[in-house]
């Protein structure tokens, strides 16, 4: 593991631990974003709540972002820098492939502007476009 990893969690001011060194190190090497279940077989034998603690206080930090793609399961996926504490601001489109049942992050496909009602109050934008990945295409 090289100390980027642990330079990643000391920027977002969170104690590298074990645990999470293997989460992050682990995430950063996914190209698709992963269930809990996903980390949880990738980094057997370890407890699904201390991964799933382990997530929450990424995501708290802004280290990674959750999406809801419609298949069931919370996937995680890293976050730009620019994410933090105070917020997500790396609002993107994701791709979900019916094939493969991958969610990708398409992070130069920002979400189009919506406009609302002046009485209602967003709180949270996502946008996951389903299809056919490119590598199941092939």
């Amino acid at each position: 593991m090289d100390q980027n990893v642990e330079n990643k969690l000391t920027a977002k001011d969170i104690q590298p631990t074990a645990m999470r060194l293997l989460v992050l190190d682990y995430l950063l090497q996914q190209d698709s974003a992963i269930t809990l279940t996903g980390l949880e077989k990738g980094l057997y034998p370890a407890d699904r709540i201390t991964i799933y603690r382990t997530l929450k206080t990424f995501e708290d930090r802004g280290i990674i972002h959750s999406i809801e793609d419609g298949s069931g399961a919370t996937k995680y996926a890293i976050c730009k820098e620019e994410c933090s504490i105070a917020g997500h601001h790396d609002l993107h489109v994701h791709f979900y492939c019916n094939n493969c049942k991958n969610t990708i992050c398409l992070p130069k496909t920002n979400i189009p502007e919506v406009e609302l009602p002046s009485n209602f109050a967003p709180l949270e934008y996502s946008l996951v476009v389903k299809g056919i990945c490119p590598d199941c295409l092939k």
